[in-house]
Order: structure tokens, then sequence, then C-alpha cells
């Protein structure tokens, strides 16, 4: 492992490699005014890629082709956001000496938008996240976590908003139960709360409040448990109104597309997930020209990078 200034320095200026598109759910022809999001989830420190002789995912990942590939993206592209569906920290001997500085700080300079509170945030304790997150230059969000008399109270948001494209966006996070995941003594006095409850709070809050446009969640519940004491991503989905894209992390799941899920109004969430360790790197395209009008799926593209050597 290199040193930290070292790799600071080399990081994001190193040669993209082959990104391979995968599989793709919605086609259509090229829209006018499009917006671009981009997403990682469960990054867990892996900065540089895994070993060539890895059991699996040899040679792939390295947060350098990542940032080589969104800085390609946003050549291409006019509106693009980029966001994380938390667990950043955790994983590799770079988050054993640094606790998270890294990530945050790279991730800042590769402009990222939004990041979600991942369960492993909590690894170093309340006060060890404050201080890495004073490396983040973007927000980071857990609606649902309660952090009045914490290290965290100044550090988590419940949400924010985002104008691009002539539209205003409004993007906010859920954090998983953190009773039973991570130590009592590690998270201290922060209250995770229903999830269901705050998402409908945040939905009637961005959409009617403050006008948004669209809803984006950033969620680490999970993806699918098939547990009905237990909230995930897809029953989320099924039991909220007014959330378009449901960005999700924690069960390191790996979808070629998104699911579909129809919310009790009889709306569509889309609901997407990319796995762990950086490996991939998702893509959602909307024509915001006709989705705005009627709230389609086939107004939505979407798409996910491997991220490999050259």
């Amino acid at each position: 492992m290199m040193n930290r200034r070292t790799f600071l320095r080399q990081a994001l200026t190193m040669s993209a490699g082959t990104m391979v598109a995968g599989s793709s759910l919605f086609r259509g022809n090229t829209p006018r005014n499009k917006l671009t999001i981009l997403y990682t989830n469960d990054t867990h420190a892996r900065l540089d890629p895994f070993p060539c002789n890895a059991i699996q995912f040899a040679g792939l990942g390295g947060i350098a082709r990542r940032a080589n590939l969104v800085k390609q993206i946003r050549k291409q592209e006019n509106n693009v956001l980029l966001f994380d569906a938390g667990d950043v920290f955790q994983g590799t001997p770079w988050f054993d000496v640094y606790g998270g500085e890294v990530d945050l700080e790279l991730m800042s300079e590769m402009n990222y938008d939004a990041m979600a509170v991942g369960n492993h945030e909590f690894d170093n304790g309340l006060q060890a996240f404050a201080d890495a997150a004073s490396k983040a230059e973007f927000p980071i969000l857990a609606a649902n976590y309660g952090t009045r008399n914490t290290p965290l109270n100044d550090v988590i948001r419940r949400f924010f908003i985002k104008e691009t494209a002539g539209i205003k966006i409004g993007i906010f996070g859920l954090g998983i139960g953190l009773n039973g995941v991570v130590d009592p003594e590690l998270y201290g006095a922060v209250r995770s709360r229903d999830p269901e409850i705050w998402a409908n709070g945040m939905v009637r809050s961005l959409r009617e409040f403050n006008n948004c446009d669209l809803v984006i969640c950033l969620s680490h519940l999970g993806f699918r448990y098939g547990n009905p004491g237990r909230m995930d991503d897809v029953t989320l989905a099924g039991k909220v109104d007014g959330i378009d894209l449901i960005i999700g992390g924690h069960t390191h799941t790996f979808l070629d597309q998104p699911e579909i899920i129809t919310s009790p109004s009889g709306s569509k969430t889309i609901v997407t997930q990319m796995g762990h360790s950086g490996i991939r790197l998702g893509r959602i395209d909307i024509n915001l020209d006709t989705y705005l009008e009627n709230r389609a799926t086939d107004s939505i593209h979407s798409e996910f990078y491997t991220i490999g050597p050259t």
C-alpha cells in the first residue's frame, strides 16, 4: 500500500482502463433534455483494484478508474449527478490506517453530490465518523437518524435539493436500524427511527413544500429480505408514494437491471443497487421531456459499467 500523499496525487490521474457496459433496462430515442444519474454503494474502502490473483473479481475496481470513467461521462453529458448509498468505510487497510478520510477526500475530488450513511460508517465510533466527514464536500444523508447531542448533529442531514437541467431534485437518505447491526457503544445516542414514516415525511416535504420535480432516496436498508418484519428497498417502494428512484446498498446486490415497484397510488418506483467494492458504476438516464409528464418508465434508460483493467 503506497503512502497517502502519493496515492492522493496519483489516484485521480491514472488511466481509466476498459469499462464494459452491462445490461440495459429501457431504451428509446436520445432525449433533448436528459438527466444522467451515476451511483455506487458499499465501496468498503476498496480504493485499489482487487489483486490480479484474487479468487473473485481479480483486477476489477479501483477508484482511479471510476474517477476517470465519471470524468468521461461528464464530458459527454450536460446534467450529471453522482451518488453513493453508504458503507464507504471498512474493508481494506486504507480504512484501518486513515479511518475513511481518504475515501471521502477522493469522493469530494470526484464531485460526488451526496451519500447515504451506512452502518460501517460507525465502525470507529461517532467522533471518528465526524472527523472523517470533515473531508466530505457533499451532504451525508440519513433522514431517519436522530443525532441530537452527538458529534454527528452537524454532520448528517435529512435531505438536500439540487437544481439542474431546469428542475428541482430532492434527495433524502435512509439508514438501516442500528440495533443489532452496530455495537451500541459505537453509535451511542444516535437513534434510528421508522424508515417508512420518515420516507413519507420526506416525500411530502420535498414535493409539497419544496416543489421538487423528482425525488430520489439514497437507502442503506438493503434490497430485499423476504421478511415482513424487516424493511427493505422493495418493501419501501411498495408502501411509500412519490419516490421516483431508490438507490440502495447494504446487501451487496448486483442488479443487472433495476426492479420496477408499484407504489400504493399506482405510480412506479425504480429500485437499483450496484453490488460492492466499486466493481460497477451504475447509470440511469431520464428523458425529462417525457418523464415529467406521466412518470412513464419507458422514459428511462439504465445500464452499468464493470470497471476493469486495460
